[in-house]
């Protein structure tokens, strides 16, 4: 299955097939230094795939986790091109999630003023999310994506079967980015969460979740209006994840963030499927570290915030808030912690 991003010059295919980091399309040209990006949470049997069909693979596992999405481990990306001569000519790979995604996106986007990125995800939350779009970023005390650019990947090659190898958690983490796309914008890719085992239609969630996607960025590249409605859950979620430390996932946070931004008909939907998809309905954060971090939010304005909030299955809307709005949001999914 391949589908379009038309992004005029920054269009790319999307390549959605089991088996083909084996079977790379010819539309990805590796025949020359390629720099590959993993993290050592990703099975090393998929970056050594990609090496094998590279001309020059120099492949570089950066420490599994969000602590690698850093100054630190960009600066040292940058180092490895540098001293192997990389050139405009060639080009960046990530495999794994979207840790690995969203600093080799940004190493590319960053090198000789841009080279050539693909991405190659093997998570189901970058799968479904975070590989298509052109956001890269590394965080910055403790601040999520706070530095990064808009930068489009020549193509994104997603395999299914990678997502064998994952643990029930990681696939409840990406389920909560396709929950996101449903809750937002298609309740038939809800219903499948709903009624069904998303396990056995995961191809049709991956391509709905996508194509939701797609029509959003194409709409709305560098986000300045539509794109926002891919926050859901985010601005609270971020928050959580900052107070976090690493203790909960980013599709966990985000599950959390959906549920107060979510009407009551919205939540008594989304409960069920979060009880059989094993995602958290609250945390235990103190809800004034959570307002804090949400204060710093990249998508802040002065005092004030874009949030998008849920009325039913498949809609949404962005509303301007004043920041304090945001506390008994919060403390709808706290634990009952205010310090």
């Amino acid at each position: 299955m391949i589908l379009s991003v038309d992004l005029k010059g920054n269009s790319y295919d999307i390549h959605i097939k089991r088996g083909i980091l084996k079977d790379l399309p010819g539309t990805v040209d590796l025949d020359r230094k390629v720099l590959i990006v993993t993290d050592s949470g990703v099975p090393e049997i998929y970056s050594r795939t990609v090496a094998s069909r590279s001309g020059e693979p120099v492949i570089v596992t950066v420490p599994e986790g969000e602590g690698s999405k850093s100054i630190r481990e960009f600066e040292h990306i940058l180092k490895v091109m540098l001293s192997h001569s990389f050139s405009r000519k060639d080009c960046v790979v990530a495999v794994g999630g979207g840790v690995p995604g969203d600093l080799a996106g940004f190493c590319a986007a960053s090198y000789m003023r841009g080279i050539d990125f693909y991405n190659m995800p093997t998570t189901l939350l970058s799968q479904v999310d975070s590989s298509v779009g052109g956001k890269t970023a590394v965080n910055l005390d403790g601040i999520k994506n706070i530095v990064g650019a808009f930068y489009q990947p020549k193509a994104v090659i997603i395999d299914p079967g990678t997502l064998d190898t994952l643990p029930e958690r990681q696939l409840a983490n990406g389920y909560a980015e396709a929950l996101k796309m449903s809750v937002t914008s298609d309740s038939s890719l809800f219903e499948i969460f709903e009624n069904e085992d998303p396990l056995l239609h995961i191809e049709t969630v991956i391509e709905k979740a996508l194509k939701v996607k797609i029509s959003v960025v194409e709409q709305d590249e560098k986000e300045r209006g539509l794109r926002r409605i891919l926050n859901f859950g985010h601005t609270i979620g971020h928050g959580i994840e900052s107070c976090a430390g690493g203790e909960l996932y980013h599709g966990e946070c985000v599950a959390v963030g959906m549920l107060a931004m979510s009407s009551k008909e919205v939540r008594s939907r989304l409960l069920p499927v979060y009880e059989k998809l094993g995602l958290p309905v609250s945390c235990r954060y103190a809800a004034q570290d959570i307002f804090s971090a949400c204060m710093h939010d990249k998508k802040s304005s002065g005092a004030r915030v874009s949030a998008v909030f849920s009325d039913r299955i498949g809609s949404c809307y962005i509303k301007d808030m004043d920041f304090e709005s945001l506390i008994p949001l919060i403390d709808s999914v706290t634990e009952g912690r205010t310090s």
